[in-house]
């Protein structure tokens, strides 16, 4: 486990539900990597790049309502800017599984 966080900590972080509408393959990534867009709705749309090439291709991504960190530091990963950071868990062999989120969530909405 991690060092106790407050409540206070917590709300620092903005996670929200997002619909990916756009996958492209990462060649330049140093790990296989997709380049995903997610729309958050009223957020605006965002781009982040995700290491989920094992257990995802392109199709089965495209319209997945996922969780996503959206108030961290924009990043540069070789040629492309990652605007937040799409969160997943590690399977039995260490590949990471999407965090989802359920049909009837609107993009947009804050997790709390």
């Amino acid at each position: 486990m991690k060092n106790e966080i407050t409540f206070k900590d917590f709300n620092k972080v903005d996670i929200r539900i997002g619909t990916i509408i756009e996958v492209a393959d990462f060649p330049k990534a140093h790990k296989p990597a997709y380049q995903l867009t997610i729309d958050f709705g009223a957020l605006g749309i965002k781009k982040s790049s995700a290491q989920i090439t094992d257990l995802y291709t392109k199709d089965t991504l495209l319209n997945k309502k996922i969780l996503a960190i959206v108030n961290f530091k924009k990043k540069q990963i070789a040629n492309f800017l990652s605007e937040c950071l799409v969160l997943g868990i590690p399977d039995k062999d260490n590949k990471v599984v999407l965090l989802q989120a359920s049909k009837t969530a609107k993009n947009g909405e804050q997790v709390s």
